[in-house]
């Protein structure tokens, strides 16, 4: 194929999806969902979104987030449509479009740094997960946000028709690969969530409709169609072997190095939880939790050092409980010595742990705790699902969060570790 065939097909591809409300799957619902889930933004966030099509997503994140918008896109159309569409809203001074390539992201208009939140729903694959995890960390201010969401397998064994379709595009891997592959690209996985079969009817259907209509003696409309035919028909046939994940990820605080912890490290462990609690108590927990099998789940009991070789400053333990006969975690202790306080190890080893959990394939967190300290890693009361302690606590503090919202949430009562002694 020649460069000028590629350019008629790749047009004829645009013109199909001109006006449609979608160019991916996905929903204002999701778009909320997501936003929600970054957490606290500064009062006019600075957001880039990247491959932003005609900009639903920037549209909504300037509205409903008070968001400045970078919107970026190659396909100048597309940028146009936004721009009209921002004016008409009375967003025109809210956002801005870029004509660029994401994969090269250079220039005035992309200093490092510079944006509270990068957003990528549908478009990643354009360069790939992992490039683009590494390429556009640098653009995140402190405490920022990358939101990016990926096709991945939703079945341990798809079928050979749905791997030859989709690896002619890109590598899909599970949910577990993407998750991690960013941890290991230097990112903190806050959320993940599965998209609903919801979000693609958004998508397919308008453009299934497109389709019966469309003219295919049109330059390159004949292979747009056939190519969007065929994707149309693997999704009716294979949907159930694949999806959209959108992942929610904030770079790690590069003051703390955390990792499991090791034997070396438990009288400093014990020294820490000592220190920080009023009573021995926790001190002693840790050492009966580590001295239980059924208890312990190596890995999951996680140190942050101030450098790679610096002391223990902080530390958090996950160990095996159970909320009826169903496996969860309980989180607890969470300790941080008095001198490293209020500097963000504590945030650090809770992050840290909680990715632990992910890749573990752990799907359910409990945490009794201040309710005004761990809503910010995404707890939320256990209440809400049906789960509840054996003992007297206010509802607002015990708390769960959910790693894996594919899976059933358990309900029923919780049961601890003897350790605990409840």
């Amino acid at each position: 194929m020649t460069d000028n065939d590629h350019a008629v097909r790749t047009e004829a591809f645009f013109s199909l999806h001109h006006g449609l409300p979608r160019q991916s799957p996905g929903s204002d619902a999701t778009t909320r969902r997501l936003l929600e889930l970054t957490g606290p933004l500064p009062s006019r966030p600075r957001v880039l979104d990247l491959g932003c099509g005609p900009g639903r997503a920037a549209l909504l994140l300037a509205a409903e987030a008070g968001a400045e918008v970078t919107a970026v896109d190659l396909h100048q159309p597309f940028l146009d449509e936004l721009r009209e569409a921002a004016d008409a809203r009375g967003l025109g001074d809210r956002v801005r479009t870029v004509r660029a390539d994401m994969a090269e992201l250079s220039g005035p208009d992309f200093p490092d740094g510079s944006f509270d939140l990068v957003w990528a729903e549908g478009s990643a694959y354009i360069i790939g997960f992992d490039t683009a995890l590494r390429d556009w960390k640098r653009l995140l201010a402190p405490g920022g946000s990358l939101v990016v969401s990926e096709c991945v397998w939703t079945t341990d064994a798809p079928t050979a028709e749905a791997r030859a379709f989709w690896e002619q595009e890109t590598s899909m891997r599970p949910v577990a690969g993407n998750t991690a592959a960013a941890v290991a690209a230097g990112y903190h996985v806050l959320a993940v969530r599965l998209q609903p079969d919801s979000d693609w009817d958004e998508y397919y259907v308008p453009l299934a409709e497109r389709v019966g209509a469309a003219d295919a003696s049109a330059a390159g409309m004949a292979w747009a169609l056939a190519a969007t035919r065929e994707e149309l028909v693997m999704r009716r046939d294979h949907g159930t072997e694949y999806g959209y994940a959108c992942f929610v990820l904030r770079p790690v605080d590069p003051r703390w190095t955390t990792r499991p912890e090791t034997a070396a490290d438990a009288a400093a462990v014990h020294a820490v939880n000592a220190a920080a609690f009023p009573t021995p108590d926790e001190a002693a927990l840790v050492d009966a939790l580590r001295a239980d099998p059924a208890a312990w789940l190596p890995g999951l009991g996680q140190v942050a050092t101030d450098g790679p070789d610096g002391d223990v400053a902080a530390y958090a333990l996950l160990t095996r409980c159970r909320v009826g006969d169903a496996p969860a975690l309980a989180l607890a202790p969470v300790a941080t010595a008095p001198e490293h306080q209020r500097r963000g190890a504590g945030r650090a080893v809770v992050r840290a742990v909680l990715d632990a959990a992910r890749l573990r394939g752990e799907s359910l967190v409990l945490v009794l705790g201040h309710p005004e300290y761990y809503p910010r890693f995404g707890f939320v009361p256990a209440s809400r699902y049906g789960i509840r302690p054996g003992f007297d606590v206010p509802d607002e503090a015990m708390m769960a969060l959910v790693l894996d919202d594919s899976a059933p949430v358990p309900q029923g009562t919780i049961h601890y570790p003897a350790a605990f002694g409840v």
